[in-house]
C-alpha cells in the first residue's frame, strides 16, 4: 500500500501503516470518550469516578472503567486510591495528559465557534440528496 513519503527509510514512522506506534495513540486519542474524558479533567481538577460518569452524560460504567484504564496505562491519567471505608478514587490528568487534553480543548472549541456552519452544509447536503435519483452519485443502487 503506498501512502506517500515513507518516513521509515529515514528512521521516521508511517502513521497509516496499521503497526505504527503513533497511529495507535491517534486511535486512543480520536475515541470519543478518551477526547470528553480529557476535556472533563483538562482543567487539572481531580474528579472521582461517578462525578466523571455524571459529566460525560451516555456513558456506561464499563466504558468509562476501560477509558480512564487506557489513559492510565499509556501515561496521560494518574489513578489516586485514597484508603477510606469505601475507598475514595480520584483522576487526574498528568503533564502530558494535560498537553493532549489542550489540543484537545482547542478542536472542542473549534466545534463549538463552526456547528452552525456544520449544520446547514449537513442540511444543504441532504436536500440535495433527497432530490437526486438513486444511483445517480457514483454508488451501486442497494
Amino acid at each position: 500500500m503506498d501512502t506517500g513519503f515513507d518516513l521509515r527509510k529515514h528512521g521516521g514512522v508511517e502513521v497509516f501503516l496499521r503497526d505504527c506506534p503513533t497511529r495507535a495513540v491517534l486511535e486512543l486519542i480520536a475515541g470519543k470518550w478518551t477526547m470528553l474524558v480529557l476535556v472533563a479533567l483538562e482543567d487539572g481538577r481531580p474528579m472521582r469516578f461517578a462525578e466523571l460518569r455524571r459529566r460525560l452524560d451516555g456513558v456506561t460504567p464499563k466504558v468509562l472503567t476501560q477509558t480512564l484504564r487506557a489513559l492510565e496505562r499509556e501515561g496521560l491519567l494518574i489513578r489516586t486510591v485514597y484508603p477510606t471505608v469505601p475507598p475514595c478514587v480520584e483522576y487526574r490528568l498528568t503533564e502530558l495528559g494535560q498537553e493532549v487534553g489542550g489540543l484537545v480543548r482547542s478542536i472542542t472549541d473549534w466545534s463549538r465557534a463552526n456547528i452552525t456552519a456544520m449544520r446547514a452544509a449537513r442540511e444543504e447536503f441532504d436536500e440535495r440528496a433527497a432530490r437526486r435519483p438513486p444511483g445517480s452519485d457514483g454508488e451501486a443502487a442497494r
